[in-house]
């Protein structure tokens, strides 16, 4: 049964990477792996896997009904964060659509006024990595989404820059606390402080991201097409007072996020969710006086609409995968093989980075706390317990890993499954014409963390 859920995830990996060629829904593909995975595990498990044993008798064993029930409480305890990011993830595109339904992103396209290709990549490039370091690369990527479509009409093209902001997001992401989520996994598990993950990662950072950039900048020549303004007839759905308080509130709301889950240290998601719900409120009394059919699109309810459900639940069925994966102990075995085959920090780290191309890197950052315990000063004994104390080298190289090696493959990351879904960017086409742009980038960004500290 190990091996048959193994099957069925590259099986359903296929099938996703293959969507426009065997014509059936990337979402719907995921779901099914998703759940298939989750069966299998399931019903050919009939003891307690030596990895869970711990939270078997933690949970009460048979005294709260046996397996069947623990494996049902392991499901609700990935569900629980799960949940977690996909109402974040609709939090955030609600947001993101209300401000653009109200043409508030008008604030930044009308200042971007070069037509030129490499001019205008370098600036989205640039604003995505220093937004996604503020905001998290996953509401950057969406942010980004909505104003390359403002700014782009040709597709390839918006495709191509789409596929940078990828790379640049989860470049930005890791040299911030809250800018990834394993970053912040690391961050508020003690393993790193502030100040390292900003001084130690934010050079390997930019060269990760510069690396890909420069590279692509001499494929590229010529102008943009930017899109034709849609207006019906002379009227225009919102005053110029109305889109810049929106636009402001929106980024305000977004930025709120990491602000209110440092104070309460409660999940994002509620934090997105207030944002979402001052916005809406203001939104209303906003329009209160506009009749129903100029107001409509304008407000929350006519927004939410328009939200590309299909990507929340590919966001579902991808994350329902990987659990599976990592409760029938194929992560922990991948962990293992890569202490015991490798052997070296640098060597386990990069390993690591290129594995969440392929897995979430939530689950492998997490497996790496589990097998790894931050080390106290006093109890160092080697050169190797060296590498694990707070702040070490291990903890450092991890974060920027973890954090940039899901850029190679388009369900890497967060901010690449976003994209995806927004954009509807092939799986092909992105590993053709971006994948290796984004691993020499990881690379060069690696080189460059080891010359500066190994």
């Amino acid at each position: 049964m190990f091996f048959l859920i193994l099957a069925v995830f590259v099986l359903g990996y296929v099938f996703i990477a293959l969507e426009h060629n065997v014509h059936v829904d990337k979402a719907a593909s995921a779901l099914v792996t998703g759940t298939l995975c989750w069966a299998l595990f399931v019903l050919g498990t009939h003891d307690v896997p030596a990895h869970l044993m711990e939270a078997y008798r933690a949970f009460g064993g048979e005294g709260h009904g046996g397996l069947a029930m623990f494996f049902e409480h392991r499901l609700l305890h990935h569900m629980e964060e799960i949940s977690s990011i996909l109402f974040f993830l609709m939090g955030a595109m609600t947001i993101v659509e209300l401000v653009d339904a109200h043409e508030g992103f008008r604030v930044i396209t009308d200042r971007i006024r070069t037509t030129n290709k490499v001019k205008m990549l370098w600036i989205v490039c640039i604003l995505t990595f220093f937004f996604s370091a503020l905001l998290d690369n996953l509401t950057t990527s969406i942010v980004m989404v909505s104003l390359l479509r403002k700014l782009i009409a040709d597709r390839p093209t918006r495709w191509l820059f789409a596929g940078m902001v990828v790379i640049s997001a989860n470049s930005g992401g890791a040299w911030s606390p809250i800018g990834d989520v394993t970053t912040t996994m690391l961050w508020i598990g003690g393993q790193l402080g502030t100040g390292v993950i900003v001084s130690h990662l934010i050079v390997p950072s930019i060269v990760s991201m510069v690396v890909p950039l420069a590279v692509l900048s001499f494929r590229l020549n010529g102008d943009v097409e930017r899109p034709q303004a849609e207006q019906d007839e002379g009227w225009d759905p919102t005053t110029p007072f109305e889109r810049n308080l929106v636009f402001a509130t929106g980024v305000a709301g977004l930025l709120f996020v990491p602000v209110f889950k440092t104070v309460t240290h409660l999940p994002p998601f509620m934090g997105m969710m207030m944002s979402l719900g001052l916005l809406w409120i203001l939104t209303e009394l906003l329009h209160r006086s506009k009749n129903q059919e100029h107001k409509e699109h304008l407000t929350v309810v006519g927004v939410l609409r328009h939200i590309d459900s299909a990507s929340v639940l590919f966001f579902l069925g991808i994350l329902l995968a990987v659990g599976a994966l990592q409760e029938a102990g194929h992560l922990v075995l991948a962990a293992d093989w890569l202490r015991v085959s490798l052997n070296d920090v640098y060597l386990i780290d990069l390993a690591i980075g290129l594995l969440s191309a392929i897995v979430d890197n939530v689950p492998l950052v997490a497996a790496s706390m589990g097998m790894y315990d931050v080390i106290q000063p006093d109890q160092v004994m080697n050169a190797w317990d060296a590498m694990f104390v707070k702040d070490g080298i291990f903890w450092q190289f991890l974060a920027y890993c973890a954090g940039t090696g899901g850029s190679a493959l388009i369900i890497g990351s967060a901010a690449g499954v976003a994209v995806m879904g927004l954009e509807r960017i092939d799986f092909v086409w992105y590993l053709k014409r971006i994948s290796l742009l984004a691993i020499l980038g990881y690379f060069a960004g690696a080189a460059t963390y080891f010359f500066m500290f190994a």
